[in-house]
C-alpha cells in the first residue's frame, strides 16, 4: 500500500484494502479477546485473596459475554474456504401459490436484509420483480461484505411457512415455499469464464422497483439468457445500460463458474463413492406461525419459538449451527 504506483489500478487497490481491514479485525479481534481474559484472570485472582459476593457476579457475567465472543470469533476463523471471504449474489424465488409465496418471500427479503445490516454487511438490490397483487416475484441482491458467502451460503435452500393467511377471506392455513439460491460473487481475476456471443441472448427492458426505487424512463435494465444452461440473469441497479451489462455478464460467468465447481465436485464425490448431495432443492427449514410458534432447520435440529425475532434477521443461531455442522463434516 506504500508503493507509490498502488493507487494506478483502482479496484486492485481496493481489494487489497479490503483484505488488509479484514486482517487487521482478525488481529485486533484477538487482542481484544486477551486483553478481556488477562482482565477476568486478574479478578479471579483478586476473589481469591479478598472474597466479594459483587465482584464474583460481575465476573460470571463477564465469562458468559467473553464465551459468546469467543464463539462468535472462532467462527470467523473457520470461514477459510476458497469463496468464504467473497461477496454474495442471494436469489430469492416463491413457490406455487402465487400471491401467498410470494408475500412469503417478501417477508425473507426482509428478513435477510435485516440480518446483513447487523452484520455489517453492504446490500444491492441488483433486480426485483414486484407480485402481481402483494410480495415479490424475484429479487437478486448484492452482499457486500468480509466473509458475507461464508455466512450466507448456509441459506441456500428451500424455506417452508406455515401460517393462517392474510389473503384467505375464510381464514385458513396455508403452506407456502421460496427458494434461496447463494453464489460467491467472484473477481475477474479469480475465475476463466468465457462466455460465446453466439449462447447467450440480451434483452433490455425497463427498470422498475418497490417504492419508486430504480424506476426511469429508458430500457436500461438488462436480462442475458444463456442458452446451454438455462440460465437468466437480470441486473438494473445501475443507472446506464452499459453498466448493467457488465454486472449482468458478471453475475452470469459467476453462476456459470459455480456450475463447473459443482460438476467437478460432483466427480471428486463419485470417484471417493460419496452420496453428497450438491443441489439446493432440498427444504432446510420450517417456519410455523400457527398453529404454534418455532422456526426449525432440518439440517441441525436447531430451533426456537421466537418467530417475531428471526423475521427481523436473528438467524444467527441457524447459520452458525450450520456452519459449525458443516466444518465438523469436512474435518
Amino acid at each position: 500500500m506504500a508503493d507509490p504506483s498502488f493507487w494506478d489500478d483502482q479496484s486492485k487497490a481496493q481489494e487489497i484494502i479490503d483484505k488488509n481491514n479484514a486482517l487487521k479485525a482478525v488481529v485486533n479481534g484477538f487482542k481484544s479477546l486477551e486483553e478481556q481474559n488477562n482482565d477476568m484472570d486478574a479478578t479471579r485472582e483478586l476473589l481469591e485473596e479478598d472474597y466479594d459476593s459483587e465482584m464474583k457476579e460481575e465476573l460470571e457475567e463477564d465469562v458468559v459475554q467473553f464465551e459468546s465472543k469467543l464463539d462468535a470469533f472462532e467462527l470467523q476463523l473457520l470461514l477459510d474456504g476458497p469463496y468464504d471471504a467473497n461477496n454474495a449474489i442471494l436469489e430469492l424465488h416463491p413457490g406455487a401459490g402465487g400471491t401467498e409465496s410470494q408475500d412469503w418471500t417478501s417477508m425473507l427479503l426482509r428478513m435477510y436484509q435485516r440480518y446483513a445490516e447487523q452484520k455489517g454487511f453492504k446490500v444491492e438490490v441488483a433486480d426485483y420483480l414486484p407480485g402481481d397483487e402483494a410480495g415479490v416475484k424475484s429479487v437478486t441482491l448484492i452482499i457486500k461484505g468480509h466473509n458475507a458467502y461464508g455466512y450466507f451460503k448456509a441459506e441456500k435452500g428451500v424455506h417452508r411457512l406455515v401460517r393462517i393467511s392474510p389473503f384467505d377471506s375464510g381464514g385458513r392455513r396455508h403452506t407456502s415455499f421460496a427458494s434461496c439460491d447463494v453464489i460467491p460473487e467472484f473477481n475477474n481475476d479469480e475465475i476463466e469464464i468465457e462466455v460465446n456471443s453466439d449462447d447467450i441472448t440480451v434483452d433490455t427492458f425497463r427498470a422498475s422497483g418497490a417504492g419508486g426505487q430504480h424506476i426511469n424512463k429508458t430500457e436500461s435494465a438488462i436480462r442475458i439468457t444463456h442458452h446451454p444452461t438455462g440460465i437468466v440473469v437480470n441486473n438494473q441497479n445501475e443507472r446506464s445500460q452499459i453498466k448493467n451489462r457488465e454486472a449482468a455478464m458478471k453475475m452470469l460467468k459467476a453462476k456459470l463458474y459455480q456450475l463447473k465447481l459443482e460438476e467437478q465436485e460432483r466427480e471428486m464425490a463419485e470417484i471417493r463413492g460419496e452420496q453428497k448431495e450438491i443441489g439446493w432443492g432440498s427444504q432446510i427449514r420450517s417456519y410455523v406461525f400457527h398453529p404454534y410458534s418455532m422456526v426449525k432447520d432440518h439440517r441441525t435440529n436447531t430451533e426456537t419459538a421466537k418467530v417475531d425475532s428471526v423475521m427481523d434477521g436473528d438467524i444467527n443461531q441457524f447459520i452458525e449451527a450450520y456452519l459449525r455442522s458443516h466444518i465438523d463434516q469436512e474435518s
